[in-house]
């Protein structure tokens, strides 16, 4: 035990000699090793808050949206790109998936954006058209007043919800239930206020406003069309056949023979949420093998730094075989010191990763984001023991040829 820690002494004796060039070295392993736990970190956390925004449906929804036809098309309308419209969804089929005998709960929706005002303050707004059953199928929580009933969207009644942000801009702290606020010089009067929801898909749910579908259509569009609508089911175990039946249904309805001229995409949550667990998966294992490669690169320049270590040292090297030294005693020296590096690196870049993950983790919720703060002690141990794994491995080779030193011929150089 003693003959270790006297060998361990020895190394950072000889560490300290060359502080510059060792702070550096450990620095970069540090690099290499916070960039791998940041990585992982932020592969975690986007996919948290991509799944929490999934959740707001549940495992019994399914969820249709128009789509580019054409073979090798994919996306839906979300991905569709800027200034494209599909307008092949219509009202007309959105009524007829309703009558399907396991859809129980429904709603179409249509977005856009405009001006909304309340005496002098105005605003620019993402505005959604959402169905009156939109609380029942997705987890749209009401904080003031209520959402806008069936009768009220039938009727294409001028009425509004408000997210909590634009609430406050409006009315501060007055009460906003039963208010006028103004949407291309249209009244519309304040029935709810959403719930706090926070940033989703990059959009910030509170600063947004939502209407009944068809008033939006006819008072706002002029349009009959939508793009999207999103289903309950009654039977959960039936719900790939439900799905199946809606495919079923559009296709004879828009007249298309040929699936890969879909003009539109149904999926259920349940598809989604595996879908988005396996992209991140993949984006998580790249982005770690991508740090993994820089801890390998930061290998070679420990091994660069050990040969300079053993041509530098030759001198050393070779008085102390001369005094009784072993060919093992000079491998691990050489060994301890290359350990020794990585592992206060990989220490330094725990703590540096940690450290920028929970950073990202502040500014993240800062800005209303559902991120979570992730840190596996499997990620921790795991950087810390290729750290480590990297110093042995690219120390080897040098400490081998630092123990092959001939005395004589080391000394003589000197």
């Amino acid at each position: 035990m003693n003959n270790i820690f006297s060998k361990i002494e020895s190394a950072f004796t000889s560490l300290m000699r060359q502080r510059s060039r060792t702070i550096l070295t450990i620095v970069a392993v540090a690099i290499g090793i916070s960039s791998l736990i940041i990585m992982i970190s932020a592969g975690n956390g986007l996919e948290s808050m991509v799944s929490s925004e999934l959740e707001v449906y549940g495992t019994n929804v399914i969820n249709t949206e128009v789509r580019m036809p054409g073979k090798g098309t994919t996306g839906s309308a979300s991905g569709m790109a800027s200034g494209v419209t599909i307008t092949t969804l219509k009202n007309s089929d959105i009524e007829a998936i309703s009558k399907l005998p396991n859809v129980d709960n429904h709603y179409s929706y249509v977005t856009g954006q405009e001006i909304i005002g309340h005496e002098g303050n105005t605003k620019s707004v993402m505005i959604f058209g959402y169905g009156a059953d939109a609380p029942l199928v997705e987890r749209l929580k009401i904080k003031e007043g209520r959402f806008y009933t069936p009768q009220e969207e039938e009727s294409i009644t001028p009425v509004i919800v408000l997210g909590s942000a634009i609430t406050e801009f409006l009315f501060g702290d007055a009460d906003a239930i039963g208010q006028r606020v103004t949407l291309r010089n249209i009244s519309f009067r304040v029935v709810g206020v959403a719930e706090k929801r926070g940033a989703m898909m990059g959009f910030d749910m509170d600063s947004m406003v939502y209407i009944p579908t068809l008033t939006m259509q006819k008072r706002l569009l002029n349009t009959d069309y939508v793009i999207g609508m999103s289903v309950s089911v009654k039977d959960a175990e039936k719900i790939n056949k439900t799905k199946e039946d809606i495919i079923e249904l559009l296709r004879e309805r828009h007249d298309i023979n040929d699936p890969d001229e879909d003009d539109f995409e149904v999926m259920t949550m349940a598809e989604a949420q595996e879908m988005v667990g396996a992209v991140f998966s993949a984006i998580t294992l790249l982005l770690s093998v991508i740090a993994a490669v820089s801890l390998l690169v930061g290998g070679v320049g420990i091994t660069n730094i050990m040969y300079v270590s053993v041509a530098e040292r030759t001198f050393e090297v070779g008085l102390r075989r001369a005094i009784g030294a072993k060919k093992n005693d000079i491998l691990w020296q050489f060994l301890a010191e290359a350990t020794i590096l990585t592992f206060l690196g990989g220490m330094l870049g725990v703590i540096i990763g940690i450290a920028v993950s929970y950073l990202i983790y502040y500014v993240a919720i800062s800005f209303g984001i559902n991120w979570s703060f992730d840190i596996s002690i499997f990620s921790v141990i795991l950087a810390l023991v290729f750290s480590v794994f990297i110093g042995v491995v690219a120390g080897v080779y040098p400490a081998r040829e630092a123990s092959k030193t001939d005395p004589i011929n080391a000394l003589r150089k000197e």
